[in-house]
């Protein structure tokens, strides 16, 4: 597969997830890069804007399996991972498998969880295995994780730690549509002639394991410059030194996000990134791991406005 595939197939995935889904490109464009250059993504926004039912269709559309957790304050690790259960009859233990067990799963309000619930989902996401009684089981290459979390309750929900942000690529906000999107959800999802099932949209599968892995190998061989590095650890170093940020950026986030560039390319239909990838994906890739000063707090900034300043600061290689 070669990246002109890649972008034919982002495209077809586009389509289908739109069948379902009114808006929210900006999102599924994210998801898109997570799949391909195997990350994880969280979804932050109210209840209603359609969180569920996009991770729903983005996964009947790539043809992925599908698992959902809904978290609550009871969750416990096993409950997600599985466990070894003795078995009377055979007087064996027999593996139980959780339904962490699938290749693309929705873990739904995921800051409703106590932390040690949370924590479950570190080594499977950062190493796509799962340890039972010492045993470790793999998940797969294509395992990928979206959240969600919902902002606006700060009663029962454990904010998630800075260790476990950090293994999600990106963190996208889902705001409210615009009116002339309101009104198309309103036209189409106000009958109650369908369910919130994807399938009956008509979301279909133009993807499957196989393909999406070797869109991830195109992926992979993306040309990626001197001159594109060097602006992104240039990017990356400068939230270390900004007075409104308290905490800046890791390497792995670096590392993060010259891949998701690479992935973009790919969905552009070019095999060599630019630094307009890098600038597109920067806000989303670094809001989860900056921490403001308690100064730009006390002023009202944004992580958002710190990043678009810090990258309209560092010259772009031409």
């Amino acid at each position: 597969m070669i990246v002109e595939d890649v972008r034919a197939l982002a495209s077809g995935i586009r389509q289908e997830v739109g069948r379902a889904v009114v808006g929210q490109e900006p999102t599924v464009e994210l998801m898109l890069v997570a799949l391909f250059c195997g990350g994880h993504i969280l979804l932050e926004g109210p209840p209603g804007t359609a969180k569920t039912l996009l991770a729903q269709s983005f996964a009947r559309a790539v043809g992925l399996d599908f698992g959902r957790i809904q978290f609550t304050p009871d969750l416990m690790p096993g409950d997600i991972i599985g466990a070894n259960l003795f078995n009377f009859q055979t007087s064996n233990f027999t593996l139980t498998r959780g339904p962490i067990f699938t290749e693309l799963l929705l873990a739904d309000e995921i800051n409703r969880t106590p932390p040690k619930t949370q924590a479950a989902l570190l080594e499977a996401m950062q190493e796509r295995t799962v340890t039972i009684d010492g045993e470790s089981l793999s998940l797969g290459d294509r395992f990928m994780v979206v959240a969600t979390q919902n902002p606006i309750e700060q009663q029962g929900v454990y904010p998630l730690p800075e260790a476990q942000l950090d293994r999600f690529l990106f963190k996208q906000t889902v705001g409210y549509p615009d009116a002339a999107e309101e009104r198309r959800i309103i036209a189409t999802h106000g009958s109650h002639r369908r369910t919130m099932d994807p399938a009956s949209w008509g979301v279909t599968a133009v993807a499957d394991a196989t393909r999406i892995g070797q869109a991830v190998a195109a992926v992979a061989n993306v040309t990626l410059v001197d001159e594109v590095i060097d602006y992104i650890t240039a990017l990356i170093r400068a939230t270390r030194v900004v007075a409104d940020l308290q905490s800046g950026a890791s390497p792995r986030a670096g590392a993060m996000l010259a891949g998701a560039a690479r992935a973009r390319a790919a969905l552009d239909g070019r095999d060599f990134v630019i630094p307009d990838d890098v600038k597109a994906l920067a806000p989303a890739l670094l809001r989860h791991r900056l921490i403001l000063s308690p100064a730009a707090e006390i002023d009202g900034r944004m992580i958002e406005d710190v990043v678009t300043a810090i990258i309209e600061t560092i010259e772009a290689p031409r």
